[in-house]
């Protein structure tokens, strides 16, 4: 929302920027802003086009870069081009997607670490902030161009469950194109402020005289390629998030890979000659996103690829479906349990996301919570109307609303044994801080490493660890003498700060905690993003830095590896990583990240094949004569 105001140390007037509200989603991303007229949110859109932009990027010959409706139209002809659901990469390394990989036509990087996964287009990498960060850019240069004014501030909404190394990607991605996030959203919450649940504006008096009695909602949020519920409690204008759940690799995505196996296994194919076939792989995943489509209001669907008839009922569709939708509905379980609520504590259902027109999904729904569903706002739009709502909320000029969200996952750090020690639990209301304070184990200890982990596994080892740090400088005194006290802050965004302080000395220690899988404070610091102007800059500082990391530590661990098992490689072997690992080091010294991954992967390629033998021939020596 634009405004006029005074510059206090000038006595000027200036016009604020605009605040756009904008839904980054997994298979359409779209912008929305409050009318200036009506004062009601609406999605921009040119003349009589749609308001949604595929979120599908495609890279031509010459390197440029094409977002939108003429990207989609490259994914059977291009498909190692053309980039589509990056949004279910953001945060990932590739540990954590490999189990569906084939999914992707375009080549998805396994570099046997724990590094953010990285996407191949010739030879060019790109992160998942990288191509989000494209998406993000479109969607500003379409609203520039509709509302006819600069566009740099916005409200990015994301997934209730998304994790704080996915929450930081998002912001980082907008920064890249270009946008001051101002805030990151749930999107259930979202979701809720565009309903107008509760809001005092919505009473015919506004909220004066007759206030809205206090209403408790769930909000079922079923997109492209993630799936969260959240437990709202709505009364006069206060939206307190009581509870979340959900699967950030869920949606309708995997309703269409359901599709594609069930055509798949009548025509006798495996799915290693569909990964073996990028065109028709592509093809048949529109066919079946199609199919999706065509069967929520009709009872059969057949089409032609290739000369053969693909065919599927409705009936059999919503059989695929159906273990898919049984997951969600466990996830409302488990949310009505953490939210210490029964299904009949729940006063309205509101039904999110384009995956929630499937038939089977309302009819699940209602079900379990025992009543009708509320699908009255496009699902399409919903996310980005409330985002918009909360950007004119941040300009101040809707100050009826709060919102009180909460961290989906406990956040901890590492103790003795490789146990969890909970400091902030899931579902704590954000902003929130918490302290606690730890001691010394040996006499005489000057340092102690904090590890910061996120999941709910007692075992820091079934988490993620987001960040480490050395506290450093500890007088030296016996065990158990030191005071250390660590404290988490974690913002309205979910992002989280961590410090760790010696009492009696008052050495102290403190960062932001982001998904640095490996680098340093110190080698992060030159690469933060300080401003918008320079953030295409800072990201591919940042980036350049990542690969000689990565290198350099790929590097230290093939010449462990060979040193130590020199005996049991091939001479050819020897040679070719020794050349391998050659060009890796010289690759370092040049300015080219795109080079140092390609050598990186050469060397991948080289070592991987020996490493899982010896690895193969080991395991069958420690097992010889036993049985499993």
């Amino acid at each position: 929302m634009a405004k006029i105001a005074i510059n206090i140390a000038t006595g000027s007037l200036q016009q604020e920027e605009m605040i756009v509200g904008i839904d980054l989603g997994t298979t359409n991303s779209l912008v929305a802003i409050i009318h200036p007229e009506t004062k009601q949110p609406i999605a921009l859109k040119e003349h009589n086009s749609s308001s949604l932009v595929p979120s599908v990027i495609h890279f031509d010959e010459a390197g440029n870069v094409v977002v939108g409706e003429e990207a989609k139209k490259q994914l059977i002809s291009q498909p190692q081009n053309t980039i589509f659901s990056a949004k279910r990469l953001m945060g990932k390394s590739y540990n954590d997607i490999k189990a569906n990989a084939s999914f992707f036509s375009y080549k998805v990087i396994d570099d046997n670490t724990e590094s953010l996964v990285k996407v191949q287009v010739g030879n060019k990498f790109y992160s998942p902030i990288d191509l989000s960060s494209f998406i993000l850019k479109e969607l500003k240069q379409r609203a520039e161009h509709i509302l006819k004014t600069p566009v740099n501030k916005a409200v990015i909404t994301v997934p209730a469950y998304f994790n704080d190394a996915q929450r930081q990607a998002t912001r980082d991605a907008g920064k890249l194109a270009g946008l001051d996030v101002l805030r990151i959203v749930n999107e259930p919450t979202a979701a809720s402020l565009a309903y107008g649940l509760g809001a005092p504006s919505n009473s015919p008096k506004g909220g004066e005289e007759n206030p809205p009695k206090e209403k408790t909602i769930a909000v079922y949020d079923l997109g492209g390629g993630t799936f969260d519920v959240s437990i709202l409690k709505i009364a006069n204008g206060v939206f307190e998030v009581l509870s979340t759940n959900g699967d950030t690799y869920l949606g309708g995505d995997d309703m269409d890979k359901a599709i594609v196996h069930y055509w798949l296994a009548q025509a006798g194919l495996t799915e290693d000659e569909l990964s073996g076939n990028r065109e028709f792989a592509q093809a048949i995943r529109l066919k079946a996103e199609e199919a999706k489509i065509h069967l929520s209001s009709n009872d059969h669907f057949s089409t032609a690829l290739n000369g053969d008839i693909l065919t599927i009922t409705k009936i059999t569709f919503e059989q695929l479906v159906q273990p898919l939708v049984d997951k969600t509905i466990a996830c409302c379980a488990n949310a009505l349990k953490d939210a210490e609520l029964k299904k009949s504590g729940i006063d309205v259902i509101v039904m999110v996301g384009g995956s929630t027109r499937v038939p089977l999904v309302k009819q699940s729904v209602s079900e379990f919570f025992g009543k009708p569903v509320n699908d009255s706002v496009n699902p399409d739009e919903v996310v980005a109307l409330g985002a918009a709502i909360q950007a004119d909320i941040l300009a101040g000029n809707n100050k009826q609303v709060l919102l009180l969200d909460v961290t989906p996952l406990s956040l901890g750090i590492e103790t003795m044994g490789g146990l969890m020690d909970v400091l902030i639990p899931r579902n704590s209301k954000i902003p929130g801080k918490a302290a606690r304070q730890y001691t010394t184990q040996k006499d005489g200890q000057g340092s102690m490493r904090i590890s910061v982990f996120q999941g709910e596994r007692d075992m820091v080892k079934d988490n993620r660890r987001l960040a480490e740090f050395n506290l450093t400088g500890i007088p030296g005194m016996p065990a158990g003498m030191a005071k250390v006290e660590v404290s988490f802050l974690i913002n309205a965004d979910g992002i989280l700060s961590v410090r760790a302080k010696e009492l009696r000395s008052g050495v102290e220690q403190s960062i932001e905690v982001k998904p640095q899988y490996g680098l340093t404070d110190a080698e992060l610091e030159t690469m933060l993003l300080d401003s918008i102007a320079h953030a295409k800059d800072d990201i591919a500082l940042r980036a350049l830095v990542e690969a000689r990391t990565e290198g350099e530590q790929l590097l230290s661990t093939t010449e462990k590896f060979v040193n130590k098992n020199a005996a049991l490689l091939a001479k050819e072997e020897l040679m070719n990583t020794a050349a391998a690992m050659q060009a890796l080091q010289l690759s370092l010294t040049l300015e080219d990240k795109d080079l140092i991954h390609t050598k990186i992967e050469e060397l991948n390629n080289i070592s991987r094949p020996y490493a899982e033998r010896i690895m193969d021939q080991a395991i069958a020596v420690a097992m010889k004569g036993r049985m499993v």
